[in-house]
């Protein structure tokens, strides 16, 4: 059994994040080709969490910043509004990774996705 999983990152050092975190899923990323022809992460949106697993807050990438008003740290409803937003492309990239995404939630992403979406929904609207 592999006991890696490359969507997650453990800090080997202390995180720049505002939070606590030990941790961070890639929740998303879409790739393209750099200067010197390397895949460079164009979008992404990390999930940060602590040492117990519990989920702090996201951290998006610049264009997505740019592209949603918002700071690069994002929790409470400013995440959940950057969250709905991109749930398309967050649902297409976890299911493109299923198996990582299953061993940590331990659901297919196919079904999360549509309660999380749902959630995210709802909450952009309190």
């Amino acid at each position: 059994m592999n006991t890696t999983n490359s969507a997650i990152r453990v800090y080997q050092r202390a995180s720049k994040s505002p939070w606590d975190d030990a941790s961070t899923y890639l929740l998303m990323a879409n790739t393209k080709k750099g200067s010197n022809g390397e895949q460079v992460f164009e979008d992404y949106i990390y999930l940060h969490r602590d040492k117990a697993g519990r989920n702090l807050g996201i951290s998006i990438s610049k264009t997505l910043r740019d592209r949603h008003s918002a700071a690069q740290y994002l929790e409470g409803d400013e995440m959940y509004r950057v969250l709905s937003a991109c749930s398309a492309d967050i649902a297409e990239f976890c299911i493109q990774h299923a198996d990582d995404f299953e061993a940590i939630f331990g659901l297919p992403p196919d079904i999360y996705m549509e309660v999380a979406m749902y959630y995210w929904d709802i909450m952009t609207k309190r």
